[in-house]
């Protein structure tokens, strides 16, 4: 039997088109998706996790980070990784790459086997290069029928 990982990094606090939120529009577009497939979930969380809450500082703080090629130190978790077959990678645009967080767990695990499958949330600025799936944050974050629907016709179109 196949074995499906839901993968991602999300963000709370101040958010560019939702406000303060208490949920990550990326994690909820993580749960639509492991529900959809029947795929366990995996949160990236950062160890020392000094990200700013307000929107402003938060973007000064990860173009910081992008200009420093930084890894930031995650917390361990996942284990038993060789189990999953096919792993789905969800994250927001940071300054039109991934968050530097996903750039540790890129290199800290070996996916080499895997078939990987890209999210994305954003708010106007599009996915990055590596993304199958790009959508506004605000959409899972307020509308969560119409996510599921996108979600949905992404999945089909994946084969899932």
């Amino acid at each position: 039997m196949t074995k499906n990982l839901v993968v991602y990094f999300s963000k709370t606090g101040e958010q560019y088109g939702v406000g303060n939120i208490t949920e990550g529009n990326t994690a909820i577009l993580a749960k639509i998706i492991s529900e959809k497939i029947g795929a366990d979930l995996f949160e990236i969380k950062v160890i020392n996790d000094n990200y700013p809450n307000t929107y402003r500082e938060l973007v000064k703080y990860a173009q910081n980070e992008k200009a420093q090629n930084a890894r930031p130190e995650i917390e361990e978790g996942l284990k038993n990784i060789e189990q999953y077959e096919n792993v789905f990678l969800g994250y927001p645009n940071w300054w039109s790459d991934m968050p530097m967080p996903v750039y540790t767990f890129l290199e800290k695990y070996d996916l080499s086997n895997k078939k990987m499958f890209y999210f994305c949330t954003h708010e106007g600025s599009g996915g990055v290069k590596r993304e199958d799936f790009a959508i506004y944050g605000h959409i899972p974050q307020n509308n969560k029928e119409e996510a599921e629907q996108k979600v949905e016709e992404w999945l089909k179109r994946i084969g899932f």
